[in-house]
């Protein structure tokens, strides 16, 4: 703990430098592009990644993919537009220690400031299901515990939650139980029996299926993951989470 919050702010200040115009020109650069600018980028700082960056973007108008297909990796490489939501998948080794991140950024369309409020109103919720999930880790707790009762109280609050977090260490995924897998929301057999225990280090890694009135009522998958210790009786952020979408450009 003396050094996990630095590494993650490390991985936080990556992910914003990628997520910018200093990286991303709308109509020219690909999403493929930004996965390798990261690559790089870990390599120039002397880092090393335990997995291949992913970038994707979801858009106004385009059919939202499978979570079975977004996990094996089945996504186009499109060049990124105006209008686009960004997606990142990101993580870094450090000193033995492994990061895990997921953040989205916006597109800013010609005469806007600021995202749509239905994209606002998304990252909203999805860090309303981290509120939820965090609150309901406990000692001797079981991952399939944990998860079964972030569901419901989820469901009873109007949300559409998918979740699939895991402990972080020494690797990316840790021993311990898992909560959820994105293939297992009524729990999961055998590591979701193992118990919460103290001094752990946890990926809060979920997302939430929202409706965004200004693409016409579409549904959008808002995935969030932040990096977490819990100390026993609370979770807290190793360095804080996602509370705005990253703006291109910055206004």
């Amino acid at each position: 703990m003396a050094v996990y919050p630095t590494i993650v702010r490390m991985a936080h200040s990556i992910i914003a430098q990628g997520m910018s115009e200093r990286v991303i020109t709308p109509g020219v650069t690909s999403t493929a592009d930004v996965q390798w600018w990261y690559r790089q980028r870990i390599r120039e700082l002397g880092l090393q990644t335990w997995f291949h960056p992913s970038v994707s973007v979801q858009r106004a108008g385009q059919a939202q993919q499978s979570t079975a297909a977004a996990f094996a990796g089945q996504r186009p490489d499109p060049e990124i537009l105006p209008g686009d939501l960004i997606h990142v998948d990101f993580g870094i080794t450090y000193l033995g220690l492994n990061t895990d991140t997921q953040h989205h950024a916006y597109v800013l369309r010609p005469g806007e400031t600021d995202a749509p409020a239905g994209l606002k109103a998304g990252l909203a919720a999805v860090n309303r299901l981290t509120d939820i999930l965090t609150a309901n880790f406990s000692l001797g707790a079981t991952g399939n515990e944990v998860l079964a009762r972030t569901r419901e109280q989820a469901l009873a609050a109007g949300l559409v939650p998918s979740i699939y977090t895991h402990p972080l260490g020494f690797h990316g995924h840790a021993a311990g139980p898992a909560v959820g897998m994105w293939d297992s929301q009524n729990g999961v057999p055998g590591t979701g029996d193992y118990v919460v225990q103290a001094d752990t280090a946890w990926s809060i890694e979920l997302n939430v299926t929202h409706s965004v009135p200004e693409w016409n009522g579409m549904q959008v998958r808002f995935m969030a993951e932040e990096d977490a210790y819990f100390d026993g009786q609370r979770m807290r952020w190793l360095d804080g989470r996602q509370e705005r979408l990253h703006l291109i450009p910055r206004p």
